[in-house]
């Protein structure tokens, strides 16, 4: 018992101290989750809001199959982007294996899936109120698009956050394309692994508290923007 207490002792310390270790690996989390994150809502948002808005022939089979995804095996995803991205694969000239660019690819692939279900939920509802409206009025596509994308902004940030939760607490497919190269591409997940395994519970327990107050301070910055929109309607 007193070794966990000492371990969360000097895990706090680490974090006062901002230990430049704990600083670097964070920082360096967050680039590659953010990264992805954008790549992802560039992708989904105006996906989920063609799928809203336009019948085409394999339409439902498209949002049966982005659901389907969305359960996707993250070390599926990083097992065959290692694939691709080998030496042996299509795209190992670009000898980007074991690179954050790589760990960007695997996380882009894993919540992209998941941010446009949950946006095109969203957006659906919001398009059965609008349907007679912008159709009324004559609006193209894009300007109906980009009518649901503003309108709806809250609810897609909320998929955008599901997107970076899902992402920065992903070590399976990391470990995979990243190798958990220090000083390259060891994050903050892979990390936590690495030390526990190594014994070392201080640093393991200071990551951890990073990752988790990440989390925490992304939601409250996201109820806090949707409070001030709600507080500036009136």
């Amino acid at each position: 018992m007193n070794d966990i207490w000492d371990g969360i002792v000097q895990a706090f310390t680490l974090i006062y101290t901002l230990d430049p270790d704990l600083i670097k690996i964070s920082l360096r989390s967050l680039q590659v989750t953010l990264s992805a994150l954008a790549i992802s809502c560039i992708i989904a948002l105006p996906l989920a809001a063609i799928l809203t808005i336009q019948r085409f022939k394999f339409r439902r089979f498209t949002i049966a199959l982005l659901n389907a995804l969305m359960g996707l095996p993250p070390v599926v995803v990083g097992l065959l982007v290692y694939i691709v991205l080998s030496r042996s694969g299509p795209f190992g000239v670009l000898d980007l294996l074991y690179t954050k660019t790589a760990m960007i690819i695997a996380q882009t692939i894993i919540i992209t899936p998941l941010i446009t279900s949950i946006a095109h939920q969203s957006l659906r509802e919001l398009w059965s109120d609008y349907h007679d409206l912008l159709i009324s009025m004559n609006t193209s596509h894009n300007q109906r698009i980009k009518t649901l994308l503003w309108d709806a902004r809250r609810a897609l940030l909320t998929a955008s956050l599901a997107g970076f939760g899902r992402a920065i607490g992903e070590v399976g497919a990391i470990m995979i394309v990243g190798g958990n190269i220090d000083n390259a591409t060891r994050v903050l997940t892979t990390a936590i692994a690495l030390e526990t395994s190594k014994g070392d519970f201080a640093l393991a327990l200071a990551l951890g508290f990073v990752l988790i107050l990440t989390t925490i301070a992304l939601n409250i910055g996201t109820h806090w923007l949707s409070k001030t929109e709600n507080e500036g309607r009136w």
